[in-house]
C-alpha cells in the first residue's frame, strides 16, 4: 500500500493532481439546466449533458494526470461508460443543483473503476487476463498514490458516515482537480473550512489505509 518513506508524512499524502481547468459553467448554469429540464424543457438535457462530459473529461485528465500524454486518451472509455451510466438513470431527474449533479457523475465515474478492479481481480484469480483501457488508468493511479483504489474507496466511504462535507472536499480536491477556492464556491463554505476539511480528511484517509 503506502511506501515506507511515505509513513508519517501526511503532507504528502493525497496531494491533488496537476490542476485542471475549472467547470465549464458559467455561475449556476448547471443548476438552471437542471431546473429546465425537471420542467420539461428537453431541449436542455443535449446541453447538461455536454457540461457532464467536459467535467468528467477533467476528473479522468485528473486520474491520468502523471501518465504519458497519449495515454489520457485511454480514458475516453471511462468517460463515455459513466455518462452512459448517468443518462440510464434518473440522475437528471432527481439531482437539485450543480453541486449533487457533478458529485453523482464523480461518484459514477469512480465506481466504474471499483466494479473493474473487482472484475479483474476475480477473473485473474481463474486464468488469463487481457488488459484494457481502464487498466491503464486504475495502474497509473495505483502506482502515483501509492495505494489499491478499491480500498481509497472503502476509506472513503468510513470519511463519509464520520464527515459528509469532508468526502465531498475529497471528492472535489482531490479526484476532481479543483483549487481550494474553487471547492469552496462549489459547498458555498469559506476558504478556510476547506482548508481545514482538506488537512483533516487527509488525515483521517491517511489512518484508515494504513489500518489503524
Amino acid at each position: 500500500m503506502w511506501q515506507t518513506g511515505m509513513l508519517g508524512r501526511v503532507d504528502f499524502v493525497f496531494m491533488p493532481p496537476s490542476p485542471i481547468a475549472p467547470m465549464t459553467d458559467q455561475p449556476h448554469e448547471v443548476s438552471v439546466l437542471l431546473q429546465r429540464l425537471k420542467s420539461g424543457d428537453e431541449s436542455a438535457k443535449d446541453a447538461l449533458f455536454t457540461e457532464l462530459q467536459s467535467e468528467l473529461r477533467g476528473m479522468a485528465a485528473a486520474l491520468m494526470s502523471r501518465e504519458r500524454p497519449d495515454h489520457t486518451l485511454q480514458a475516453t472509455a471511462l468517460v463515455n461508460e459513466a455518462c452512459l451510466r448517468l443518462l440510464d438513470s434518473d440522475a437528471a431527474e432527481n439531482a437539485s443543483d450543480r453541486r449533487y449533479f457533478f458529485g453523482m457523475a464523480n461518484r459514477a465515474m469512480r465506481q466504474i473503476l471499483v466494479d473493474h478492479a473487482r472484475a479483474r481481480n476475480t477473473t485473474k484469480r481463474g486464468g488469463e487476463y487481457q488488459r484494457g483501457s481502464l487498466d491503464i488508468v486504475l495502474d497509473n493511479f495505483e502506482a502515483s498514490n501509492q495505494c489499491n483504489f478499491v480500498d481509497l474507496e472503502s476509506s472513503l466511504a468510513e470519511l463519509e458516515k464520520d464527515s459528509p462535507r469532508q468526502r465531498e472536499v475529497v471528492e472535489l480536491r482531490f479526484f476532481s482537480g479543483l483549487s481550494i477556492p474553487e471547492v469552496a464556491e462549489v459547498l458555498d463554505v469559506s476558504v478556510g473550512t476547506v482548508e481545514r476539511d482538506w488537512r483533516l480528511a487527509r488525515a483521517k484517509l491517511y489512518q484508515s489505509l494504513r489500518g489503524e
